[in-house]
């Protein structure tokens, strides 16, 4: 039976809500938060006064409330109301000091909501929930599944693989959850057929009755307009709500008095399955978990199948006979895309090479604005690194923490992140082609006899192309700003794409000396031969 009931928790900066569902399964946690500061009539963030001291003013002349002592931040109800409105003075923060990101409130949520015996699910959205169970056929991005025979032994094994899953490193305790399938009660009314037999009563005659008593049967329809309501006919709930009741259901016996129920069958409660899942003609059981924030899902899973192997190994852990385990999950997207990049980013460099030597019919000139493609993969792998460090623009420009503007945090190389580097790949030999084109020109228009002649006419080729290039580079530069500081739907797959772009392009600037010079060494060789 489902039980339902609502607990409204007010933390200052959240108001929690839970419904259960169902007290043997799962949670519905339904979640809703204000914004982080105090906003006026128009959403825009609200500035109030402070005192020299640093503390908020209150219209009845009181202070409370230092906004630069983490530990006294809080105003009750009332004198938040009494702020002063001040364009010159301080935001005023409603969030207790320590919610720094959503990740916090869930945290907060997790400890506050922690139950005995009840295990944390992953934190997932409505929507990727479901891509996730259409991706894996599981509730949570990563899982074990557990392939049987019997539900009894796949449960045993699970919960054995769900005390070792809690003790591979990135894994997240709480999040680690093995099925519970066999421990739902059911009533079981075995027939005793040798006593049926002596009335002369068939398994069929039987199960008729009950059929009727217990379940009830359709007999007609009622119509009224364009409604149609089933009519049903069965017992009375007092005749049929428990076990004893069950008993005094007679069964009618041809040329005889009826029987009851308790002279024909035992009834009698057994534990069953709760849920019968089945996959490749096997019945399977899950092992849910999730990753610490930091821990990219390989890694989690190679961990989880070294230590899981290395107990099967030791004899710690035996695998029963006609199991078999495999883990499953999200993870296997990144597997399939790490094989299809392997091919893709060789061949994508491959071709913007042929492309190169199309235009200058010269491996050695090829090869020079080659070179911005390297200088740009760099500074692509520098600007992820910077993004994972706290130091890295913390800064506040105009009340505005730039970390917070461009919602820097640590990037783990995924697919996203490699189409960005594709991407930057074609645009990073823009300046070196432009640059390279004209220099072949120019050297093709007046001839140098001589390595003073040669680096005149490089200088003279540099300054008159360096401006087409600073621009070229700044469109593409100041284009993907606004994706950096983008939010909402599509911008958690945008912003890892346009990261090694950005920090490439800064990066590829160099080559706007590099192309020159190899330029340069090129003709010197040419004419001391």
């Amino acid at each position: 039976m489902a039980i339902y009931f609502t607990l409204v928790l007010q933390t200052q900066e959240i108001i929690l809500q839970i419904q259960q569902i169902n007290l043997k399964q799962s949670y519905l946690t339904v979640y809703q938060y204000k914004s982080e500061f105090m906003l006026n009539e128009n959403g825009n963030r609200q500035r109030y006064k402070v005192n020299t001291a640093g503390f908020f003013e209150l219209k009845d002349g009181r202070f409370s409330a230092n906004p630069n002592n983490s530990e006294n931040v809080t105003l009750s109800t009332v004198e938040r109301s009494q702020l002063i409105k001040d364009d010159d003075g301080e935001f005023y923060r409603n969030w207790r000091p320590e919610i720094k990101s959503p990740d916090d409130i869930w945290n907060e949520i997790v400890r506050v909501t922690k139950l005995p015996g009840v295990t944390s699910a992953p934190k997932l959205q409505p929507v990727e929930t479901r891509l996730v169970m259409l991706q894996t056929g599981m509730r949570a991005p990563m899982g074990i599944k557990v392939k049987g025979q019997d539900l009894k032994e796949i449960e045993a094994f699970g919960l054995q693989l769900e005390t070792l899953l809690k003790q591979a490193e990135g894994v997240k305790q709480q999040a680690v959850y093995a099925d519970r399938i066999v421990g739902k009660p059911y009533l079981l009314i075995d027939i005793d057929r040798e006593k049926i037999a002596r009335y002369g009563i068939s398994i069929q005659a039987v199960q008729d009755v009950l059929k009727v008593a217990v379940g009830g049967m359709g007999i007609t329809q009622t119509i009224e307009g364009r409604e149609r309501y089933g009519i049903r006919v069965r017992y009375p709930r007092e005749l049929r709500g428990n076990p004893t009741d069950l008993k005094q259901i007679y069964i009618p016996v041809e040329k005889g008095s009826p029987v009851p129920l308790s002279e024909l069958a035992s009834i009698r409660y057994e534990q069953g399955p709760q849920v019968i899942k089945s996959e490749d003609t096997f019945l399977v059981g899950y092992v849910l978990f999730d990753k610490l924030d930091g821990f990219a899902e390989v890694s989690v899973v190679e961990n989880a199948q070294a230590l899981i192997q290395s107990k099967i190994d030791s004899g710690a852990l035996i695998v029963p006979k006609g199991i078999n385990y495999q883990f499953t999950g999200t993870y296997e997207n990144q597997l399939r895309a790490e094989k299809t990049l392997s091919v893709v980013v060789p061949l994508a460099l491959l071709i913007i090479f042929l492309i190169l030597y199309f235009q200058f019919r010269s491996v050695a000139t090829s090869l020079m604005v080659f070179t911005g493609i390297a200088v740009a993969f760099a500074g692509g792998f520098i600007m992820i690194w910077l993004y994972g460090q706290d130091w890295f623009l913390n800064v506040d420009v105009f009340g505005e923490n730039l970390r917070d503007l461009f919602q820097m945090h640590p990037i783990n190389l995924s697919v996203a992140v490699w189409v960005g580097f594709i991407a930057l790949f074609g645009i990073a030999t823009d300046d070196g082609v432009v640059m390279a084109t004209y220099l072949k020109q120019t050297f093709e228009r007046n001839t140098p006899e001589n390595k003073k002649e040669i680096r005149a006419a490089i200088v003279e080729a540099g300054e008159k192309r360096i401006r087409p290039c600073l621009m070229t580079t700044a469109t593409t530069i100041l284009a993907l700003l606004p994706i950096l500081t983008s939010t909402g739907r599509g911008s958690d797959i945008m912003i890892p794409m346009a990261i090694p772009s950005f920090g490439g392009m800064l990066i590829a600037l160099i080559s706007l000396f590099v192309v020159p010079v190899l330029y340069s060494w090129k003709q010197e060789l040419e004419v001391k031969k």
